[in-house]
């Protein structure tokens, strides 16, 4: 690079003096930081110390105010998970009234989804305590949903083709009854 060797001394010496101090900037810093770190877990003890002794002068127990903070919790969640399984037991069964009511198979979940299960009370044996007029009122409420079925007979206003049969002017129902008597009776016409 054409510089001279004493500058590239020079350059050196700098640049190792300005690492140099950043480390001992870095190692300062670093065992302030841990002696902070000690002093912050010190402190917490001492916090949690004072309010021991804060509660053992009110003549409370620390391990009694967090069982009971603990207790309070747990029964929460357990009314939380009865709450959900008694709202799944609602569904199942209003599902299977509405599916023995005649309500559709493909409309059920739209029912159940716009019903207001939560306000129906379930009894000892799983069915609705209020069943019968509950069935009514399904079928009031969502008879266009009520799934029926009807046979309907052939189309009276055009016959069936005379598929596959003889081309003749009779049709096959007269076709018979000739076949017939001419067993019967032998040849005529």
């Amino acid at each position: 690079m054409g510089i001279e060797d004493e500058k590239i001394e020079q350059i050196i010496e700098a640049h190792s003096e300005t690492v140099d101090g950043l480390k001992s900037e870095m190692d300062a810093l670093k065992s302030t930081a841990k002696s902070d770190a000690d002093k912050v877990v010190a402190l917490q003890k001492e916090l949690d110390d004072t309010k021991a002794l804060v509660l053992e002068k009110e003549g409370k127990n620390p391990w009694k105010v967090k069982y009971d903070a603990l207790h309070e919790e747990f029964e929460g969640y357990k009314t939380e998970e009865q709450k959900k399984a008694t709202k799944a037991a609602k569904e199942s069964a209003y599902r299977a009234l509405l599916k023995e009511t005649g309500i559709a198979e493909k409309r059920i979940a739209s029912v159940v989804r716009v019903s207001d299960i939560d306000s129906l009370e379930l009894g000892e044996d799983g069915k609705f305590k209020n069943n019968d007029d509950l069935v009514k009122k399904i079928k009031e409420d969502w008879s266009d949903f009520i799934a029926t079925e009807s046979t309907k007979g052939a189309e009276t206003t055009t016959p069936p083709a005379n598929n596959g049969a003889e081309d003749n002017d009779d049709s096959s129902a007269v076709s018979r009854v000739i076949a017939q008597r001419a067993a019967m009776y032998g040849a005529q016409k």
